[in-house]
This record gives C-alpha cells, sequence and structure tokens, in this order.
C-alpha cells in the first residue's frame, strides 16, 4: 500500500485481491457502462485555474455542506455492503471520514447498522436512504439514524427500476452468506436470495418502491417530520 501513488492504482489492486463477484459489483456499471464512463469524462474536463504570484504558504480547503464545516470540498458517498471488501468495513469508512474532517454518508444497505457506525466515534454522518414499499420500514430506519446523530437523509431517487447490471447478473450476484444487511436485522430483509440473474436486482424488484414521485418526496417530509437535512442523491 505505501507504494500506491494515485488513487485509480487502488482498483488495480483491488482486482487482484477481491473474489471477481464482488470486485464487479463495486467496479461495474449498468448495460453498456456509458453513464459511468461519461461521470468520469465530465471529471477530467474540471480543469483548475493556476493564479500565479499569490501566496500559499497557508492554503485552507475548509467548506460548508449543508452548514456543517468540513476539511476540503470532498466527501464520502454511500458504498453499499463495505465488509464484502474488508472485515472493517464501514467501521473503517467512518474512522477515517473522522480522521480527514470530511463527512461520510452511510448506505442504507450497508452491513453495519446506523447504531454500530455511530459507535466509533464522532464524526459529521448522512444516512442514505432508500424508498421500500413498507412505509414503516422507511421510518424505522429514518428515526434510528437520527437518533444514532446522523445529520442529514440523502434520499436516493433513481433506483425504483434498477440499471441492468450485467456483471451482477452473470455472477449470480447475492450477499455472502456470513454477511447481512445490518439495518435491516430481524425484519426479514437482511438477506439476498440467490436468483437466476442477480440477487440486487430481484431484492430491488422486490421491496423498493417503484412508484415513487415528487408527491411520495413532499409526503414523505410530512408524515416523518425530520429534524435533519434531506437532500436527494442519485
Amino acid at each position: 500500500m505505501g507504494e500506491i501513488t494515485n488513487v485509480m492504482e487502488y482498483e488495480a489492486i483491488a482486482k487482484e485481491k477481491l473474489p471477481k463477484m464482488v470486485f464487479d459489483y463495486y467496479a461495474s456499471g449498468a448495460e453498456d457502462q456509458w453513464t459511468l464512463q461519461e461521470n468520469r469524462n465530465a471529471f477530467s474536463r474540471i480543469l483548475f485555474r493556476p493564479r500565479i504570484l499569490i501566496d500559499v504558504s497557508k492554503i485552507d480547503m475548509n467548506t460548508t455542506v449543508l452548514g456543517f464545516k468540513i476539511s476540503m470540498p470532498i466527501m464520502i458517498a454511500p458504498t453499499a455492503m463495505q465488509k464484502m471488501a474488508h472485515p472493517e468495513g464501514e467501521y473503517a469508512t467512518a474512522r477515517a471520514a473522522s480522521a480527514a474532517g470530511t463527512i461520510m454518508t452511510l448506505s442504507s444497505w450497508s452491513t453495519s447498522s446506523v447504531e454500530e457506525v455511530a459507535s466509533t466515534g464522532p464524526g459529521i454522518r448522512f444516512f442514505q436512504l432508500y424508498v421500500y414499499k413498507d412505509r414503516n420500514v422507511v421510518a424505522q430506519l429514518v428515526r434510528r439514524a437520527e437518533r444514532a446523530g446522523f445529520k442529514a437523509i440523502a434520499l436516493t431517487v433513481d433506483t425504483p427500476r434498477l440499471g441492468r447490471r450485467e456483471a451482477d447478473i452473470k455472477n449470480r450476484f447475492t450477499l455472502p452468506p456470513f454477511l447481512t444487511l445490518k439495518n435491516f436485522q430481524g425484519l426479514d430483509l437482511g438477506k439476498m436470495d440467490e436468483a437466476n440473474d442477480s440477487g440486487l436486482a430481484a431484492y430491488v424488484a422486490g421491496q423498493i418502491d417503484r412508484s415513487l414521485s415528487w408527491k411520495n418526496i413532499l409526503c414523505l417530509y410530512q408524515d416523518f417530520s425530520f429534524e435533519c437535512d434531506v437532500m436527494l442523491y442519485e
């Protein structure tokens, strides 16, 4: 790890070390992965304009997100099932975000619960939320996140129809048997059944609300009386 000089090098190392099903889940997109490539291309088009003869002896990259001060304009986006990659999973990510002075957004489909992540120590944390058909499940998740000290809800809006993730289909992706979606433990929603194609696709089709619209978003906000901020995420 000491030889890594560029963040892109992590992907090559991960491909060597992780099981193919796990690596493909993290690394791939849907269908021809056109959107995935376009996202990378979009970042590559962002240029920094150098300012010449400016005092740079003290550089301050601090900024704020929803009123929370962070050390740099970089946050950790929600990534599901992190313990597939390492036993520490979301624990390590939470500690790293706190040490770096930035925000971690915890996935609903994490392999550590909101309470477990909160127990790792102080830090500014947001919670990424999927809207399930069973609104009681959604309400429970929001309340638990609030009690655990999470400061905002990142509401995912692009999952009612999951993209056709071809790598997951080929690998017959499912959550390894020694792991669960910890936020759903005890609700009979913490496991993914094996399927003829993708266990994730079958799970989403069975649980996530396909009728999600702006009307639902307003109802959710009013019914649950959020005490934290809400932002849309895709």
